[in-house]
């Protein structure tokens, strides 16, 4: 909606039911930022109970409408309000802007609980005998030094896990009272026990991402709002003010974006559980956005996992560092022993000193690796942003087609349209070694050739 300074709630509420149809679903308002303080838009909201969001001009700019206007642009610096603010998330326009009197409503509509399979999973295209692009997990084997600790563990499995070696070792890795650790079964078992453990009023998860997190809060029960970032995906605005748990991925699967240190600690605030994913931060050199050490920002949880560096993905093995009060709530909701003696023994081998180093220089090698993957793709792919991670977005024309083909000569690589906000033209290929990507593009370019050669003619 837009409305003019001094609108009272009766005209706000009294513009909204005139076009709201009778049987709408849940109802969220969103306008301009500088008209959200407005005490007539307010009002209205409270005496509803409706979400009310306010958004950048520049955001509100960027949202192609069908009725821009020049005078609202030499106004207010956006050419659409109502309508660009309707259809920010995404959705369908059911009502274009309606004026009457001091207030401008327009109405989207949008399906977003059935529309992507989000459990839908790298692991899910890997076939035998494919080249496995698809998985973002170390390709070979733990290193041999990690293989002898989790044998070792493996001969010790007739007792009952001891957690406490394993939790020191990750509390010391991070600077961190133990209280303040959780040690999970793989780092997706935390998504679970947060929607087991919270009742949040407005949870709200920014995608593309990890779909996991959304996945475990709707089996749960609970209502979620996806925040859908707009391509390149590195830029993290429009997180509404008055969401209480607040989800998101850094750097972020599927994108590799990665965000700056400062942009999401000021996302924390009293009232709020802010989730960061780092499952990917060690593949970073320096983890320099991580937020894994700062223990002052209230309400912050930051989600970590083994899996991808040292290639333990079937092993089940990750860990949450947050505020005590929030570990334990989380905690209680774990079955007894809820991580393995060989993955507690991975946990306590992995966060030594020497381990973190060994985990840099991979990480540093993997940007040189994924320098090369970069520089042998062909004409005709988008890489979308600027990636970061062990994984680049690529945006493919006849991307569904395309994947198809790469499955047939050898190749896996993930679909992109099971995350929000993504389409079939992306594709997420997982770095690889130089050789390996090199094949790889030499293979896509062969195809993309065929894409480009009349049907007639194949």
């Amino acid at each position: 909606m837009g409305a003019s300074t001094g609108a009272t709630a009766e005209e706000v509420l009294a513009a909204i039911d005139a076009v709201l149809p009778p049987t709408a679903g849940p109802v969220r308002l969103a306008t301009l930022d500088a008209r959200a303080a407005e005490p007539g838009l307010q009002e209205a909201a409270a005496r509803r109970g409706w979400p009310l969001t306010g958004h950048p001009a520049a955001a509100l700019a960027a949202v192609p409408v069908p009725t821009p206007s020049d005078r609202v642009a030499a106004a207010v610096g956006t050419a659409s309000v109502a309508e660009a603010a309707a259809l920010l998330d995404g959705g369908e326009l059911l009502v274009g802007k309606t004026a009457l009197g001091r207030v401008t409503v327009a109405i989207a509509v949008r399906d977003d609980t059935g529309d992507v399979d989000l459990r839908h999973h790298g692991d899910a295209e890997v076939a035998p005998g494919l080249v496995d692009l698809a998985v973002n997990v170390r390709a070979d084997a733990p290193p041999a030094w990690l293989r002898e600790v989790l044998h070792r563990a493996v001969d010790a499995s007739a007792g009952y896990p001891d957690p406490r070696p394993a939790r020191a070792a990750v509390a010391a890795a991070h600077g961190r009272d133990e209280a303040e650790v959780l040690l999970t079964a793989g780092a997706a078992e935390t998504f679970t026990l947060l929607a087991r453990a919270l009742r949040p009023r407005r949870a709200v998860v920014v995608h593309p991402s990890f779909t996991e997190p959304e996945a475990a809060l709707r089996a749960a029960g609970h209502p979620v709002e996806r925040l859908l970032l707009h391509p390149p995906y590195d830029r993290l605005t429009g997180v509404p003010d008055d969401a209480d748990l607040v989800v998101l991925g850094n750097p972020t699967n599927p994108t590799s974006a990665l965000h700056p240190y400062a942009t999401l600690a000021a996302l924390a605030r009293p009232g709020r559980v802010l989730v960061v994913d780092e499952a990917f931060a060690d593949t970073v050199p320096g983890e320099t956005e991580s937020l894994a050490h700062r223990t002052d920002l209230p309400g912050l949880l930051v989600v970590r996992s083994l899996t991808k560096t040292w290639g333990l993905a079937g092993l089940r093995v990750g860990y949450a560092l947050g505020p005590a009060d929030l570990v334990a709530a989380l905690a209680a909701q774990q079955p007894h022993w809820p991580v393995s003696t060989p993955a507690l023994a991975a946990l306590a081998a992995c966060t030594t000193p020497a381990a973190r180093a060994e985990a840099d220089e991979v990480a540093r090698r993997l940007a040189v690796h994924r320098s090369a993957l970069l520089a042998a793709l062909p004409d005709g792919v988008q890489v979308v942003g600027e990636p970061a991670s062990a994984f680049v977005l690529l945006c493919v024309p006849g991307g569904a087609w395309v994947r198809e083909r790469l499955r047939e000569r050898g190749w896996a690589v993930r679909r992109g349209d099971t995350f929000p906000g993504l389409d079939g033209d992306h594709l997420r290929v997982a770095v690889r070694d130089p050789g390996t990507s090199r094949a790889f593009a030499s293979v896509l370019a062969e195809i993309l050739a065929e894409v480009q050669t009349p049907e007639e003619t194949r």
